[in-house]
């Protein structure tokens, strides 16, 4: 194999690389905002089965 050949195969694989690492980096924004707006969701739905939870505080002396 020539440098030429070399040299072309080496950056072939840099640059497959760095595209498979800037898919993982945007896979792992998709998660952590899928799981984000999942806690929101779960949170409105909570509150949606009671939504006079906390409105109110009873006291007895």
């Amino acid at each position: 194999m020539d440098v030429a050949g070399i040299a072309s195969l080496s950056m072939a694989m840099s640059q497959s690389k760095l595209m498979q690492d800037i898919g993982t980096a945007a896979l792992d924004m998709t998660l952590e905002n899928a799981v984000s707006q999942g806690q929101v969701s779960a949170q409105m739905m909570e509150a949606s089965v009671y939504p006079e939870l906390g409105q109110n505080i009873d006291i007895s002396v």
